[in-house]
């Protein structure tokens, strides 16, 4: 019976991905591409999510968890917890669970596995020597998860479509993401993740730890205090456009975690609600004149282009060189979209080079 299950749902995985190829579907954003962040918003199914929607404070049988795609339904506690997309897998770990299968990193650094150092670090911990990790990053590995023989399926940080859920609800009960693909914010994905594995309040300890250290952090550096700030994408190659994350992305409002508050007039910027970036033209650059710090992905190269561009280089912060900008390729950049292994092991970097940022603020 197994195996007749697992051929009906590898059959349905194929006319899954045979049709989003013939209909030309965009690919997901996030930080899964966050070299080329998309200028569309994520399609997915959103419910009308409340306070009142939100998981059981305890951990009594069944868990009922409340998300875009519906409500699943966790009936006894998991003994197996898959997880996948990005850094989802950093939950059960801080918690001292081990997944039975998780999501390979595919932006900034990664060890033979694919996983960032701060994971790494932390299965070595728990004497983890040969994990195992799904090699997905061109789309889920049903077969794989399927393998590995979940109880629950975290996925509270992700982009899966409503296609997607469905044939991973035929492996095990899936947290979703609660409201739109990405928009899923650090502490959100700590307790969901940790709902889903009947350990919500060791999540809700965990996120207060967290949010003590960034308190700690940034108290050291009351440079930080009213500045302003955005997360950009910024191509050297073509200063004509650029993207604006908005606060729903977890980029940008960790950001705000981090003592740099996000202007209005750029809030104002978002009119829809499922779209966590936006594409603006270099003609509307005055738009940035309000802000003390840029961050953005980049280096120093990048820096001295934007101060030669007549466009780029009128912004005050760029002017003074009151910018973080964050090599793609280091800790920090995948850093920057925060997770719960992350967060800790990169914050006193970060929160240095904004307070220097804020220093040469105008």
């Amino acid at each position: 019976m197994k195996s007749m299950k697992l051929c009906s749902l590898l059959l349905a995985a194929c006319l899954l991905f045979t049709a989003a190829a013939c209909s030309g579907a965009a690919p997901d954003g996030g930080p899964t591409d966050a070299g080329e962040p998309s200028a569309e918003p994520v399609p997915s199914v959103a419910a009308e999510i409340t306070p009142d929607d939100a998981p059981p404070a305890g951990d009594e049988y069944p868990i009922v968890i409340s998300h875009a795609f519906g409500e699943t339904v966790v009936e006894k506690k998991p003994e197996r917890i898959a997880t996948i997309s990005w850094a989802n897998q950093d939950t059960p770990l801080a918690l001292g669970v081990v997944p039975v299968g998780f999501s390979m990193a595919n932006f900034g650094p990664v060890d033979s596995y694919g996983n960032h150092p701060w994971t790494a670090a932390r299965l070595e911990e728990l004497g983890v020597t040969d994990p195992n990790v799904f090699q997905d990053t061109d789309g889920i590995d049903f077969e794989a998860l399927s393998d590995a023989r979940p109880d629950v399926i975290l996925a509270a940080y992700s982009g899966i479509t409503r296609e997607e859920y469905d044939l991973l609800s035929q492996i095990a009960p899936v947290v979703a993401f609660p409201r739109y693909a990405y928009q899923t914010y650090w502490k959100e994905q700590i307790v969901l993740n940790a709902t889903g594995m009947g350990m919500r309040e060791a999540g809700e300890r965990y996120v207060a730890d967290m949010e003590a250290l960034i308190a700690d952090t940034t108290a050291r550096y009351p440079q930080l205090a009213g500045k302003t700030g955005a997360f950009f994408w910024i191509d050297a190659t073509d200063l004509s456009t650029f993207y604006l994350y908005f606060t729903v992305d977890p980029r940008a409002e960790y950001l705000t975690d981090l003592g740099v508050a996000f202007p209005d007039e750029l809030r104002a910027l978002q009119t829809d609600e499922t779209a966590f970036s936006a594409t603006l033209s270099a003609e509307n650059i005055d738009l940035l004149n309000g802000l003390d710090i840029i961050v953005a992905y980049g280096d120093n190269t990048l820096l001295e282009t934007l101060q030669a561009d007549p466009l780029f280089g009128t912004v005050p912060a760029i002017q003074a060189g009151a910018v973080v900008f964050i090599d793609s390729n280091s800790e920090l950049a995948a850093a920057s979209t925060p997770g719960a292994l992350s967060i800790p092991a990169v914050i006193d970097e970060y929160v240095a080079r904004l307070a220097a940022a804020a220093d040469k603020a105008a």
